[in-house]
């Protein structure tokens, strides 16, 4: 049975199409300006196969991309937090890494990488390390101070502490940082495209925009968004499932 709450954005949606699609049709605004839905569900099916080739490149990009940023973005945070010297000597740099436009960098990683998966995946690793980084470490310091106390007196090691208390406790501040991550990850994995790429749903929408096919660019954008919001979901599925506790009291999902 769909909830009441999960009616109220799909009418707001349809609203919004119905009124777009009256719109263009009563004004005739051209469709390299403005495309009606009901052309953008033509472009769609027409170009299927096309946006399907692109669409597998992009999530490609973001699902490595988002592997490369949390495993990196664990093991750093975990360091940080296990030797302090180590974090105030990086904690600098990776804020600092979060000020630096993503554009100013991609062509540098276009020049140096290619115009291969690899510049696109370091970019939607930059992208998503950030929140892996920070939600990691403030989870290792919100560990319970007694349970850690009660492990040391009880002689446990510096590993069996890290590992019995406070990566459970970083768990769920770790699954948060994912969701999003996953979320983002589109944005580095598109802007490289966008630089340089020789597929991909951002290479598809330059090209598309250049040829005024502004249906088939909504139509990569409508892709995008399906796959963030999908891969939203399958993390969102993957946090209930490793942290059952936090969702016990939560019936709105």
């Amino acid at each position: 049975m769909i909830r009441q709450h999960s009616l109220l954005p799909l009418l707001i949606l349809l609203s919004g199409l119905g009124i777009w699609e009256a719109a263009v049709q009563i004004y005739q605004v051209p469709h390299y300006i403005l495309p009606a839905p009901s052309a953008i569900v033509v472009t769609l099916v027409q170009k299927r196969a096309s946006l399907g080739h692109h669409t597998l490149v992009t999530l490609q990009e973001m699902l490595l991309g988002f592997g490369l940023a949390t495993t990196v973005g664990i093991t750093l945070a975990v360091l940080m937090f296990e030797i302090p010297v180590l974090e105030r000597a990086l904690y600098p740099y990776v804020i600092g890494s979060q000020t630096v436009p993503v554009f100013a960098i991609a062509p540098l990683l276009v020049l140096w990488l290619g115009y291969g998966i690899m510049s696109k995946v370091l970019m939607a690793a930059i992208i998503v390390f950030f929140p892996i980084v920070l939600n990691t470490l403030d989870g290792l310091k919100a560990a319970d101070a007694d349970t850690v106390s009660l492990l040391r007196v009880m002689r446990a090691s510096r590993w069996q502490v890290l590992w019995k208390v406070q990566f459970p406790s970083a768990l769920p501040f770790i699954l948060s940082g994912a969701k999003i991550g996953i979320s983002i990850s589109t944005i580095g994995a598109v802007i490289g495209e966008w630089v340089g790429a020789k597929a991909g749903l951002g290479r598809l929408m330059l090209d598309a925009n250049s040829q005024l096919q502004v249906s088939l660019v909504f139509a990569a954008i409508i892709c995008l968004t399906v796959m963030g919001l999908t891969l939203f979901g399958l993390m969102t599925l993957i946090e209930r499932w490793l942290t059952p506790w936090r969702h016990l009291d939560n019936q709105n999902f």
